[in-house]
């Protein structure tokens, strides 16, 4: 974001993101924001300039696009800003990095209301004090596109510790897991089956008629709350792999196996009472916690809850010993160019 807010501009609330032009509507996100702790020169040059104390940073990026990734019939301006923020900061996290800045790219139609951009800003600048303290955004871009679109990056300190990889499972570690599962998957499914007109729409009237029937859930789904701060924990307990679960803890836990030539084995009595609450457990992505494994010795730090072992393998998910498949989140599968 090459503007700085130096001066005020006429403010109208009803206007466009087209007619008021890039400059005043930096002027409007900016001062929404804050560069954090780690920013040693924030928004206002070409580029920003971060701290990374021990030499090294961790960086990750993700995109949510109107359509697979979200419906502003469904979502708030405020809580797209929120699970952007969120949906980076337990990528960086994963690795065992503190999460020290984002920068943030949107893309929207000139015709939506410059409100829009703001909220964004306010959902961002609320996430990151709720979940990465210290964390701030230092810089972005701002395009035209037909489609909403938010793309983030996000860099994290490493603090003089190794990097938490994926490829570090052990065959005897334990299989923990921090934050929900399964509860976004169960916020989508509510939107799907309930928030959408006779012609499959989403509906925002019915959105808001489901949110007071059902809070948790939606806002599981539609602005969720990792745990953010579980990242850093994990790594000094010794943690020998780990990854944020956004896909499903089935295909997520694949990833950890492929790549460190084991099979996880899950309890089905750690992840559920029935059935169908194992199966949405395995299955359902988005809720953004933590899959990691531990050695046997190791004292298994809160907010983790021990959910299985390492055994030998070459990449197989288990349940109680049966392979289970790798269910879950593919933003490539059955898309047909209008939903997710």
């Amino acid at each position: 974001m090459p503007d700085s807010p130096t001066r005020s501009e006429p403010r109208d609330d009803d206007a466009t993101i087209g007619a008021i032009g890039e400059i005043a509507a930096l002027r409007r996100i900016l001062p929404r924001l804050e560069s954090g702790a780690s920013a040693l020169l924030g928004p206002g040059d070409d580029a920003a300039l971060v701290a990374a104390s021990d030499g090294r940073f961790v960086v990750t990026t993700d995109l949510l696009v109107h359509g697979p990734d979200f419906r502003l019939a469904w979502s708030t301006p405020f809580e797209l800003g929120w699970k952007a923020a969120a949906t980076n900061l337990t990528d960086v996290a994963a690795m065992g990095a503190r999460p020290t800045a984002l920068v943030v790219a949107i893309a929207a139609p000139p015709s939506a209301p410059a409100s829009l951009l703001e909220g964004i800003a306010d959902g961002l600048r609320e996430a990151l004090r709720a979940l990465a303290p210290g964390a701030g955004v230092v810089g972005g871009d701002l395009s035209a596109s037909d489609v909403l679109t938010i793309a983030v990056t996000a860099f994290g300190d490493l603090e003089g510790r190794a990097p938490v990889r994926r490829s570090g499972a052990r065959i005897g570690d334990v299989i923990a897991h921090a934050g929900a599962r399964g509860d976004a998957a169960r916020g989508l499914a509510l939107l799907f089956a309930e928030a959408t007109d006779a012609a499959g729409e989403p509906s925002a009237t019915l959105a808001a008629e489901l949110r007071a029937r059902h809070p948790d859930l939606l806002r599981a789904q539609l602005a969720p709350s990792p745990p953010v701060a579980a990242g850093v924990v994990a790594a000094l307990a010794g943690a020998t792999s780990m990854l944020d679960v956004s896909d499903g803890l089935a295909r997520d836990a694949r990833r950890v196996a492929e790549s460190s030539g084991v099979a996880l084995d899950f309890s089905s009595s750690a992840l559920g009472s029935d059935p169908e609450t194992v199966r949405v457990a395995l299955a359902g992505g988005e809720d953004h916690g933590f899959l990691a494994t531990f050695p046997d010795d190791a004292a298994v730090p809160d907010p983790f809850e021990v959910i299985g072992r390492v055994v030998a393998g070459d990449g197989e998910v288990l349940l109680d010993g049966l392979d289970v498949g790798a269910d879950g989140w593919d933003p490539y599968a059955g898309w047909d160019g209008r939903s997710g």
